[in-house]
């Protein structure tokens, strides 16, 4: 296990997800105060794929450098903001979805199936209808 790379694939993955935020955040405020660039700015996102937030940036600055820098900009707030919490955050986070997985998973294997129940009441298995006299003065049959 290259812990290394890891880290780096996960620094990644992360970096192209405040972009992807820093972008609907723009695009949110675009559509306030400038809707035609609004406009421009959604359907320029929709054909640049933005799951590589670097990618997608060079494809805007060669587009609109102004909107590049902007998102940059919310890009580097956002990390900012979140890189402090972010720790403790994912550990908790994957620790409760893991024990909310084990718990579904053990609940799954532990349920009982009903016996199926007929007019006259549920079926009682034989050897619980005797008395508990009996059976003690009684030798049993069973092992």
């Amino acid at each position: 296990m290259d812990l290394k790379q890891i880290a780096k694939d996960t620094a990644k993955t992360l970096i192209s997800y405040l972009t992807y935020q820093a972008v609907r955040m723009v695009l949110a405020q675009l559509y306030e105060t400038n809707p035609p660039l609004s406009l421009w700015f959604s359907r320029f996102s929709s054909k640049d794929r933005i799951q590589d937030g670097d990618a997608y940036l060079e494809a805007l600055l060669q587009e609109n450098q102004e909107l590049a820098f902007r998102i940059m900009t919310v890009r580097e707030h956002l990390a900012q903001e979140v890189v402090d919490f972010l720790p403790e955050m994912v550990c908790t986070g994957i620790q409760q979805s893991n024990m909310e997985h084990r718990r579904q998973h053990l609940e799954r294997i532990t349920q009982l199936e009903l016996p199926d129940m007929s007019p006259d009441g549920p079926a009682i298995p034989e050897h619980s209808t005797r008395d508990s006299a009996d059976s003690s003065d009684q030798p049993s049959d069973e092992p």
